[in-house]
């Protein structure tokens, strides 16, 4: 028992499972925002496992495809595949069995879902070697995230709508921004091997400047989300102004000259806004059907 137990933890190391903290909250407060007729939890269960099985595929493609690399950096060395404990054959069969788990649930929800599978699936293999060829590969990120909400509704609702185009806007400049701000423990690492990024770009100054953009853009997207949303209450709004306050609180721990503290900007302020924004949703909700 212990030595599968320990390769699970393995895996679970590999594909940085508690990293789902950022994608899942924010998938299930666009489904609650998205659906027209509350969907069955049959159908709910199909998105979800969608979900976690693209994430899943986009970690081992980033895996295995970014080895040489992780090789060779300092902060990466001593993760499971680099390490020999999880080999390139494992991850393999992790990245065809999670495809072939999307392409099945997609194909569960609805026709459309499993017809513009292999959007989801190109736009998650491009995105390893984005940083390779542009310093925009965060953007390339941001893409995969912008594609749940259009997702999603298309899952609930067989069409794209304004709001999922808004909510998908918020997600991509939140996910491209803080993926700026991951890059930058990488600078030095990145300009020696030649791998491309904005902070090679145009250095952390001008790096940090543009996340918060961002961040700014992220901020006025939920609140055009929330003008578009039929039901939103005064909770929402609230909400809004607590989840701005947790961008700016990110941003105050990186400075130019100090980034010390990135993984807990990255880690524990990310996951705090998603969940923020999950559970104002859940209440906003919660008051306009029951309390308003």
């Amino acid at each position: 028992m212990k030595k599968p137990m320990q390769k699970l933890k393995l895996y679970s190391e590999l594909l940085k499972l508690e990293h789902t903290i950022f994608a899942l909250p924010f998938g299930l407060a666009s489904l609650l925002i998205l659906y027209k007729n509350f969907p069955c939890w049959e159908k709910i269960l199909y998105i979800l496992f969608a979900l976690v099985s693209a994430r899943t595929l986009g970690m081992a493609l980033n895996r295995l495809i970014d080895k040489p690399f992780d090789e060779k950096n300092p902060r990466t060395r001593l993760w499971p595949h680099v390490q020999g404990l999880v080999k390139d054959q494992e991850i393999k069969l992790i990245i065809l069995l999670s495809t072939l788990f999307f392409v099945f649930f997609c194909y569960k929800i609805n026709y459309l879902a499993f017809y513009l599978s292999p959007v989801v699936i190109i736009s998650l293999f491009i995105y390893p070697f984005a940083k390779r060829f542009t310093y925009f590969s965060h953007f390339f990120l941001g893409l995969v995230y912008f594609l749940i909400p259009i997702a999603i509704d298309i899952a609930l609702n067989e069409k794209i709508s304004l709001i999922a185009i808004f909510l998908g806007i918020a997600m991509a400049c939140w996910v491209s921004g803080f993926d700026i701000l991951y890059s930058l423990q990488d600078l030095e690492f990145d300009k020696i091997t030649g791998l491309k990024s904005i902070p090679v770009k145009f250095g952390i100054g001008k790096s940090l400047k543009i996340a918060k953009l961002l961040h700014l853009i992220t901020f006025f997207s939920l609140l055009l989300s929330g003008y578009l949303y039929p039901k939103t209450t005064w909770i929402y709004f609230i909400g809004l102004i607590l989840i701005a306050l947790f961008l700016a609180y990110e941003h105050s721990l990186i400075k130019e000259n100090d980034l010390s503290k990135i993984n807990k900007a990255f880690f524990t302020t990310n996951g705090f806004i998603s969940i923020i924004f999950f559970l104002v949703i859940c209440l906003n909700n919660l008051y306009y059907y029951f309390l308003k």
